[in-house]
Order: structure tokens, then C-alpha cells, then sequence
């Protein structure tokens, strides 16, 4: 489309879900236009802070050029020790992921006396100790929210799906 043509530059959502639905999908996704996508659609992380039961402290300025895992959990959530062991797998896995395993509603003394009986191997962060829980409206669990290196937000996943679900959410990041 040449400039000061009057043509549209853009694509109606309209076109694109008429292109879609003819026969070829290959077809239609040769015919839509090529900037479309490059566009980084990924939304940037909020600013957030958090403390771990350890007194290690972390916030997005700090983790910038991290990629970060949060899983939102509680030691009453079954589905959440369902996936603890695949959590601790890839924390040892990936050395070079940030697992923050924020606790959600529970007193100090009462994940203390869980994780004695259960340890887990990433960072515990209570719920009262970051801003995280009230950015990612966690209110079901597990609700893991993944953030790639450059601070931006490349996964979502709400319940239990086990290492291969934590996996293929990692790979949004780009690891394998």
C-alpha cells in the first residue's frame, strides 16, 4: 500500500477472521501482512518486591535480564503438592531461573512447620512479604506466572499440570 493513498495500513480484526476461515490457513497467513508479526506482544511485568523466608529480597529492577517463575500456592492445596516435586525439578534444572514460591494467606509458623515435613527446594516468599499476589490477582491455585529476561510477561498457567505443563510454559521464555 503506497502512503497518501487513503488505503488502510492496518488489517480489520474483520478481515483477518475472514482470511482465517477460507480452507488454506497457510494461504490466508501468507496473505495477511508481514509486520503484523513482529510485533512483541508480550505485556512488561508491574513493578513488584519480595522477601523469602531466607531474607534474600528481590524486585523486577533487580531481576532484570532473570527469567523469573512464580507459583502462587498454599500448603492446604492439594494440587499444589501435587506439583511440588515438578516445581523442585526444575529449580534444580534450570539454575538459572528464579523459582519464587509465594505461600498465599498463611502465617509464618504454619508454612515453617509444613516445609519442615515437605522442604522445597526454590525460594518461599509469604503471601504478606510482596506485592506479587495483589499484581497477578492470584486467587486460585497453583497460578504460575512466568517473566522472561526482559521483564516482560510470557506465561500464564492456572492449576496443576505437572513438569510437562511447567516445561512447555518455560519454553515460552525460550528454554528447552
Amino acid at each position: 500500500m503506497q502512503a497518501g493513498t487513503g488505503s488502510r495500513d492496518r488489517v480489520s480484526a474483520m478481515e483477518i477472521s475472514r482470511l482465517l476461515s477460507r480452507r488454506s490457513a497457510v494461504g490466508a497467513l501468507l496473505a495477511l501482512p508481514s509486520g503484523l508479526f513482529a510485533l512483541d506482544t508480550r505485556e512488561s511485568a508491574p513493578k513488584f518486591f519480595a522477601k523469602t523466608l531466607d531474607g534474600d529480597r528481590y524486585d523486577s529492577g533487580s531481576l532484570k535480564g532473570r527469567i523469573v517463575l512464580i507459583q502462587f500456592w498454599a500448603t492446604w492445596c492439594r494440587y499444589c503438592r501435587r506439583d511440588q516435586e515438578a516445581v523442585d525439578t526444575i529449580t534444580h534444572e534450570f539454575k538459572d531461573v528464579l523459582v519464587l514460591a509465594v505461600n498465599m494467606g498463611e502465617s509464618k509458623g504454619k508454612v515453617k512447620r509444613y516445609l519442615k515435613d515437605s522442604p522445597r527446594s526454590c525460594k518461599i516468599v509469604l503471601g504478606g512479604d510482596t506485592n506479587l499476589a495483589a499484581m497477578f490477582a492470584a486467587k486460585t491455585y497453583p497460578l504460575y506466572v512466568l517473566i522472561d529476561q526482559q521483564g516482560k510477561i510470557a506465561g500464564e498457567q492456572r492449576g496443576a499440570g505437572g513438569e510437562a505443563a511447567l516445561r512447555r510454559l518455560l519454553r515460552r521464555a525460550g528454554l528447552s
